[in-house]
């Protein structure tokens, strides 16, 4: 077996995530607590509150959710750990790219935890007070919807803009941006055939040139740190790849924040270097539906709740 782990993003993200582990499982439970400690003297908020007792408009927050989500994760991730269960592979969405970081050894707990805090507050404050979007658009080529953004972009002269944020699977691409443009591109891709445009439960223009102001203020942030070697392969999301040789972690992290995010072309990359089983850590199993749309041939085992993991750990150490 060749083993994936992949971890949810922003998004994914609901009142009562965490519980049952916490409940359960004292390494969680101790882990969660460090968490959120270190969370709250840098958001001044509990997020072990909101990721239990919400309320959920509040967890939404980038600056909130972005903790709470690599919070669970690292929680998990330890359990699995506990059990002999590592990673030969690891790629996150967007977000999750720190949590899977995290699990290769790349960045230690508090440090990921610290970075994460520090980029969802950058992230909250580049587009506070702007009516920004995201929405999903179905069964459009890539080129379609790239050509709609850039028309739609051009409409507005540019001071309006409309990107494409994330190539999640085939017939799944996310457009970003001011709210606007975002709507006139869902009319043109309407018009070249889309069959549908979901708006997504975030709150700022992700993953497009409107980040940039939070793409500076991370870097100085990440240019502190200290990578560790990794211990596991790390598919980045503004590659679809491995970093090569001339790549630099910190330049990749500032880049991700501001561009596209290539979800479908890092999981065909684990299918071809023979990744068979990935395990998918984060609230709910979206990615385990883009899995099975790019590269049904690999199995996916989706951890959310206690019982997804402890069928997970029977599976993979039988």
């Amino acid at each position: 077996m060749k083993l994936g782990f992949v971890y949810a993003g922003q998004g994914s993200q609901k009142v009562g995530m965490g519980k049952d582990f916490y409940d359960s499982y004292d390494t969680f439970k101790e882990t969660f607590d460090g968490a959120d400690e270190i969370v709250t003297n840098k958001t001044k908020c509990s997020i072990k509150s909101l990721c239990f007792d919400g309320p959920e408009d509040k967890l939404s927050e980038t600056r909130y959710t972005q903790p709470a989500m690599v919070s669970y994760a690292i929680g998990v991730t330890k359990l699995l750990q506990n059990k002999g269960i590592s990673p030969d592979y690891v790629c996150g969405l967007s977000l999750g790219e720190y949590s899977a970081l995290y699990a290769a050894g790349v960045l230690d707990e508090k440090t990921v935890l610290d970075i994460v805090a520090i980029r969802g507050k950058v992230m909250s404050e580049a587009s506070a007070g702007k009516p920004v979007k995201m929405a999903a658009v179905l069964n459009t080529t890539r080129n379609t919807v790239i050509d709609c953004c850039k028309q739609a972009t051009e409409e507005f002269d540019g001071l309006k803009i409309v990107e494409a944020a994330n190539f999640n699977c085939p017939g799944q691409i996310v457009i970003s941006g001011d709210e606007e443009a975002v709507d006139r591109a869902s009319e043109l891709l309407t018009e070249a055939g889309a069959r549908r445009i979901l708006p997504l439960k975030v709150s700022g223009p992700f993953h497009t040139s409107l980040m940039k102001p939070a793409g500076d203020k991370l870097r100085t942030e990440l240019d502190k740190i200290s990578f560790a070697e990794a211990r596991a392969r790390v598919i980045f999301n503004c590659l679809g790849h491995e970093m090569e040789p001339t790549d630099d972690i910190a330049n990749l992290l500032e880049r991700q924040v501001q561009s596209s995010v290539y979800l479908e072309d890092s999981i065909r990359y684990m299918a071809e270097a023979g990744v068979d089983t990935i395990v998918e850590i984060g609230p709910g199993n979206v990615i385990g539906k883009f899995i099975k749309k790019t590269a049904p041939e690999i199995k996916v085992i989706s951890i959310d709740t206690v019982e997804d993991y402890e069928a997970a750990v029977k599976e993979l150490t039988a």
